[in-house]
């Protein structure tokens, strides 16, 4: 596995590869890799000859009062599950390369960019948009892999890549969970055990409505209620939304076509969740 640092030595990196090698998936991080990170790093790699996985805590996406200074950051470890998964070249820029001081800048869309996760981290999708975009330039990746965790996210990325022609295919990836059903996020780091106990409501919560639409039970109000029930020792659910593939508010559920996104914070830890219906 090589470890490059540089744009440039990146650069030569790609140029050296063989044509006959040079099918690239690209996995990009913030690091603290988890089983999460690993699931999309080894389907990129059945799917690809050549294997590229980015670590990178990118500042732009942070808010003011976010928890930047404090994300969490495991380089040894990371630098090994790479190495053990397979990962061909592991870049980790510093943010003198990747950002300048006067920047053009990528804005999200003006009305799928700005709800939800967008209402409450206004400027966020600006700064994902922005990485994501000179990532996807720098790793020149056929095909990039995103988790569906992050379906806000991953949804922006999807329309970037058709609204700038850019020749790469994104590829989205299910959620991976915990024993207890917690999806797998970096800052589930932060939590306590007693937190960690009390954030197992929010996958319980997605497991009633499931059992709701199993039933035939298909009202959004009705849904959001029961969750709300489930979910009764969190300490601040910032939003239960149903909405349509295209971030659509739905009144009545559409199997097939649908999201139920969860946003809430446990013990000052903000988690995201959502199942895809």
């Amino acid at each position: 596995m090589q470890i490059i640092k540089s744009i440039d030595g990146l650069k030569r990196a790609i140029d050296k590869i063989t044509i006959d090698d040079r099918d690239i998936g690209f996995v990009p991080t913030m690091g603290a890799l988890h089983s999460g990170h690993l699931s999309l790093i080894r389907r990129a790699r059945e799917e690809s000859t050549t294997l590229i996985v980015s670590i990178f805590v990118n500042p732009t996406q942070f808010l003011e009062g976010e928890d930047l200074d404090n994300y969490p950051k495991r380089e040894e470890s990371d630098r090994k599950i790479c190495e053990v998964a397979g990962v061909d070249i592991l870049f980790m820029p510093s943010i003198d390369d990747m950002y300048s001081k006067d920047e053009l800048s990528i804005s999200a869309p003006s009305i799928r960019g700005y709800i939800l996760e967008g209402t409450k981290r206004a400027g966020h999708f600006d700064g994902v948009l922005q990485i994501v975009m000179k990532l996807l330039n720098l790793s020149r990746a056929d095909r990039a892999y995103f988790g569906k965790k992050d379906a806000q996210q991953l949804a922006l990325v999807m329309q970037m890549v058709r609204d700038y022609f850019l020749d790469c295919e994104i590829v989205p990836c299910e959620i991976i969970r915990d024993e207890y059903g917690l999806a797998l996020s970096s800052r589930n780091a932060y939590l306590s055990d007693e937190q960690k106990s009390r954030a197992y409501q929010i996958s319980k919560s997605l497991k009633r409505a499931t059992q709701l639409v199993l039933s035939g039970r298909l009202e959004s109000h009705d849904i959001i209620s029961n969750m709300r029930l489930v979910m009764s020792d969190i300490d601040e659910i910032e939003y239960i939304s149903i909405v349509d593939r295209a971030f659509r508010p739905l009144d009545t559920l559409e199997i097939g076509n649908s999201m139920i996104l969860v946003a809430v914070k446990v013990g000052g830890v903000r988690l995201i969740d959502n199942i895809w219906i």
